[in-house]
Formats: structure tokens, C-alpha cells, sequence
């Protein structure tokens, strides 16, 4: 998947969509996330450009 396609309004689970780079964001390359729990899923989502992963 392309950066441009990426939707930071979607969360994205990780096991369809993983990191191309371990630890970093695929849309803006970032290494900060703050997470959070809800309904059973662990969300990563990144600081800097907001995608979402359920991880």
C-alpha cells in the first residue's frame, strides 16, 4: 500500500497491514504512539499523523 492511499480515519489491524518498518509508522515514518484499550483490541496509534493499528 502506498503512503498516499494510507486513511488515518481506519483502523488497520496489524496481522492485514504490518509495519514495513518494524517500529515506525507507515505513513509519516514516526516512532511515537501513545496506545489505549477498548472493546479487546490494544490500539497503536502515531502522534505525529494519527494511523491507527489494532494490534
Amino acid at each position: 500500500m502506498e503512503k498516499s492511499e494510507i486513511d488515518v480515519n481506519i483502523i488497520y489491524k496489524y496481522e492485514n497491514f504490518p509495519d514495513a518498518r518494524s517500529g515506525r509508522c507507515d505513513k509519516c515514518d514516526g516512532v511515537k504512539f501513545k496506545s489505549s484499550v477498548g472493546n479487546g483490541q490494544f490500539i497503536r496509534e502515531c502522534v505525529n499523523c494519527g494511523l491507527k493499528k489494532s494490534i
